[in-house]
């Protein structure tokens, strides 16, 4: 019970702070996207996975050139960008989609700054395993059969803007090594933990390490 209260209450404190924070960084950016690459602000990507398997949309700045999401699953051009997709525990270290802009706030994580309102929303916290895909789940727990408990442990706490993999190499991280920590994250539910893991996230924002 403490540690619920604890942990929502630190979740708005931090999301307000960092919508503060962001906020003037977060209107130069939105005027760069339209500038580059006239089209909405926000990313338009498919739902989560949040807890208990509820899905919602994540809140991000685009960095790709518009419809980017469906066009990789649809026009002709990107099959093979699909297909290393797949192969790549769906995350792609030289993405052709991806805009000028959008490669900059993406290797500092600025991108993801409009998350702190999923956190005010409830949907998300500040620190929590990675929001995934529902069809990345499925892909990837059948590529890696061992991880299915992994994933139900996974999505019993909320999904977080930063977490343990996120500061430990990111990106550079596979699903199944990903899945572990992230399932440990969930087993372990300590404030002070989350308080260690925010504190570290600075540097992993800075370094830009891992980050595609």
């Amino acid at each position: 019970m403490f540690y619920n209260v604890a942990k929502r209450l630190l979740d708005i404190v931090g999301s307000l702070l960092g919508i503060l924070i962001f906020l003037p960084i977060s209107i130069v950016v939105a005027a760069a996207i339209e500038i580059e690459s006239p089209g909405p602000v926000f990313a338009d990507t498919p739902k989560r996975v949040g807890k208990d398997g509820k899905e919602f949309r994540i809140l991000k700045f685009r960095s790709m050139i518009p419809n980017a999401h469906n066009l990789l699953h649809t026009d002709p051009r990107f099959k093979k960008l699909l297909e290393e997709y797949k192969k790549s525990s769906y995350k792609l270290h030289n993405d052709p989609r991806v805009t000028k802009v959008g490669k900059f706030i993406r290797k500092y994580s600025i991108d993801e700054a409009p998350q702190f309102l999923n956190v005010l929303k409830g949907e998300m916290s500040l620190v929590g395993p990675r929001a995934y895909y529902p069809f990345e789940l499925e892909e990837q727990q059948k590529k890696y059969p061992d991880t299915r408990e992994l994933v139900k442990e996974v999505l019993k706490v909320k999904p977080g803007i930063t977490g343990q993999w996120q500061v430990s190499g990111r990106s550079e991280i596979n699903f199944d090594k990903r899945i572990q920590m992230d399932a440990e994250y969930a087993r372990r539910k300590s404030i002070l933990y989350d308080i260690l893991i925010l504190i570290k996230t600075p540097w992993a924002i800075i370094s830009g390490k891992g980050a595609v």
